[in-house]
């Protein structure tokens, strides 16, 4: 894999009111478990069910990137790809883990998880990247 030319995307999920230093935690935490630091992201990516969560933006603020709002059926199209499987994301949310569909649509069809979701406290956050090709 070269990292150079990769694209990496967090994506996020958590309960309503949650705090932007939670997800900027939970962002944290995903990408130290992966060896990666801030300086790696290239964006943030969130369910449709999401968008109007302040911290998302907030933190999306905070570290200067893009926020990507997946439409639900990008995101249905990415669940087959997720490596977690909650029965509450999915009755809620149609996704069997929405931060790691969303990460997963934003990053692009031939994108992959570097591992499960991390949960810090109310916050998932997963990585996905896209190696490579790109657009041309």
């Amino acid at each position: 894999m070269v990292m150079g030319e990769a694209v990496i995307v967090a994506g996020l999920g958590s309960r309503s009111g949650v705090a932007h230093a939670d997800v900027l935690a939970a962002v944290d935490a995903a990408l130290t478990a992966h060896g990666l630091g801030r300086d790696r992201l290239d964006g943030l990516a969130t369910a449709a069910l999401k968008r109007d969560e302040p911290a998302f933006a907030a933190a999306s603020a905070k570290l200067g990137l893009e926020l990507v709002i997946v439409n639900e059926a990008a995101l249905k199209e990415a669940s087959d790809r997720t490596l977690t499987r909650s029965a509450l994301s999915a009755s809620a949310a149609g996704t069997p883990s929405v931060s790691e569909a969303a990460a997963l649509a934003a990053a692009g069809p031939d994108s992959y998880l570097l591992g499960p979701r991390v949960v810090v406290g109310p916050v998932t956050c997963a990585i996905a990247v896209r190696t490579g090709g790109g657009d041309e």
